[in-house]
Parts: structure tokens; C-alpha cells; sequence
């Protein structure tokens, strides 16, 4: 019998291809596998929530200048005001006198001239004159008080309204207030600012009396009120008078305003003039009291005007 040609004590050949696993590792392995599937799950950790949708809201766009501020000139009222020379029925048409000077400054009055001497809110100084040049008013009366100058024609509103701040003064023990002056034509402001100018000089003359065509007093709008007595004073007595501080406090309830005031004199160009008075109407003159003005430039949003332009 032919003997094997293998040795007697050779393993039988694996039937797996290949290298054979050393059985230390394939130990090794299972058991890694065994722990991993017998380790304790978590479930302490609760699943992450997703986010709640939002819903997209879609902001309308802004139209930039679509609405359009109403035009208070175009109120039929204001225009048959206009038309009929109704200036306290005019500033009413627009909401009163803080309403009125709002639109002038914002540029949404266009019926509205500051230029026009005829109306309570024209606007005249060194650089706005009178147009026409030498304008004389339509309807004068007399002052009713005592005067101290034969210039004693002011407009017929303006005269009613004096008088009754007159009689409102006296009433109050404050005493007698006359007046100086009224007003004065474009021929007779003529003389009296060459009068100035003969006696204080070109620039003393600029700064206490209009040249002609620029001043108030030619619109029948203003006077120089006086405290009298046993007799009347001048007006530069006025400024130490009882008088004086009762108009600065009350003048605005009659319709007037102190024109010329100290703190206003880099806007106006001229001295303070404690006597001088404009009337705007009680409408404007509320308005202008309650702002806190102390020119009428300001108050309606005018460059100053310190200066002549020529």
C-alpha cells in the first residue's frame, strides 16, 4: 500500500479562500459586537423640534409724496374772504392765526401775498417796500385818542381797535395812552426821514425812521402811542411808563403787536421802539404771542433785513 505523500498529522485545508482569521481576533471582534448591541439606549434626549414656519408678510410700499397737503386757498370760503377784503374772514377760512402763518411758511398759502399793503399781514422792512411805492390806503378814520402830532388818520379797523385798548388801559388804572402818530404818506415820510438824516446822519436816520416806500405807518396799519397825563409825553419817555409795560403785556389782545422790540433789532434794523405799533388782528396777533415771536420776519419765515439792498 502506497503511503500518503502528505504529512500523517497536516490540518485538513480550509475550505474559506484566503488567508485564514487568527481566532484571538475573531474572538476579539465578536465579543466588541456583542457589547455594542447589549449597551443601554438614551432616552432621556428628547428628538430636535423643527421651526415653526412664519408666515412672510409683505409691507406695502411707501409712496413718497402721493398725498398731497390740501390747499387751504382753494376753499371757496377763503377766496370770497379774499375777494370781498375780509382779512379776519380769510384767516378763519384757514383754522385761525397759528393755522394761517403755518400754510404762509410751509408755501401752501399761494392766494396769500405778504407784499399786498391792503392786507393786515403784509410784511414791510428795509427790503420788502410797498408796492405800489407810494400806496395810500383806502379807508382812513381818526385816531380817538389825544395826539401830540396832526398825523392822526389810521385804517378804520386799526382806529376802533386802539380805542378800545385805550379804554381797557384806563379801566385798569394803568392811565391815559395818546398817540403820536398815524399814518403818514409816501410824501410826508419823505421829509420826515430827510429831517432824520439832516439831524443824526445817514445811518442814526436808518436806524430809527424808514426811508420812504418802507415804512408801516404808510400802510394806515401802525402808530406811536404816548403816556399822557397832566399832558402827553414823547415818545422816548414812553419806555418808562406804566403805560408802556401794560401795552407790551396786552397789546396782542387788541390786535396789535410791539413791531420794533430790542432782541429783534439784528432782524429789523432798527432801535426798539416800545411805542410803535402794528396792527396784524387779534387772529395773527394771538398766534404771534403765543409762539413767542418778536418779529413779524420770523414769524412768517422771512430772511432778516438789518439792511437796506441799496
Amino acid at each position: 500500500m502506497l503511503s500518503s505523500p502528505h504529512a500523517q498529522h497536516a490540518a485538513p485545508r480550509s475550505p474559506i479562500r484566503g488567508p485564514a482569521l487568527p481566532i484571538g481576533v475573531a474572538v476579539t471582534a465578536i465579543g466588541m459586537l456583542f457589547s455594542i448591541a447589549s449597551a443601554p439606549m438614551d432616552t432621556s434626549v428628547e428628538p430636535a423640534s423643527m421651526p415653526e414656519p412664519v408666515a412672510v408678510v409683505q409691507v406695502p410700499t411707501v409712496k413718497v409724496g402721493a398725498t398731497i397737503a390740501a390747499d387751504p386757498c382753494a376753499e371757496p370760503s377763503v377766496l370770497e374772504s379774499l375777494a370781498s377784503g375780509d382779512d379776519a374772514a380769510t384767516i378763519a377760512g384757514f383754522g385761525g392765526g397759528e393755522n394761517f402763518r403755518a400754510a404762509v411758511v410751509a408755501g401752501n398759502a399761494p392766494c396769500i401775498s405778504l407784499s399786498d399793503p391792503s392786507r393786515l399781514w403784509v410784511v414791510v422792512n428795509k427790503t420788502r417796500p410797498l408796492d405800489p411805492i407810494e400806496f395810500e390806503p383806502a379807508s382812513l378814520d381818526s385816531v380817538p385818542l389825544q395826539m401830540t402830532t396832526l398825523s392822526g388818520l389810521v385804517r378804520s379797523d386799526v382806529a376802533v381797535a386802539v380805542g378800545q385798548m385805550a379804554d381797557a388801559a384806563s379801566a385798569a388804572g394803568i392811565g391815559v395812552i395818546g398817540a403820536n402818530n398815524g399814518y403818514r404818506s409816501y410824501s410826508l415820510q419823505v421829509s420826515t426821514y430827510d429831517s432824520h438824516v439832516r439831524a443824526e446822519g445817514q445811518e442814526g436816520a436808518d436806524a430809527g425812521s424808514a426811508r420812504p416806500g418802507h415804512s408801516e405807518h404808510q400802510t394806515g396799519l401802525a402808530l406811536d402811542v404816548v403816556a399822557c397825563g397832566g399832558g402827553c409825553g414823547g415818545l422816548d419817555d414812553f419806555g418808562a411808563t406804566a403805560q408802556s409795560d401794560w401795552v407790551a403785556a396786552h397789546a396782542w389782545e387788541y390786535g396789535f403787536i410791539v413791531r420794533y422790540e430790542g432782541v429783534g433789532t439784528p432782524v429789523t434794523g432798527y432801535s426798539p421802539e416800545p411805542w410803535h405799533l402794528r396792527y396784524v388782528g387779534v387772529d395773527i396777533a394771538a398766534a404771534y404771542h403765543a409762539g413767542g415771536f418778536h418779529t413779524l420776519e420770523e414769524f412768517f419765515g422771512l430772511p432778516a433785513a438789518p439792511d437796506y439792498a441799496y
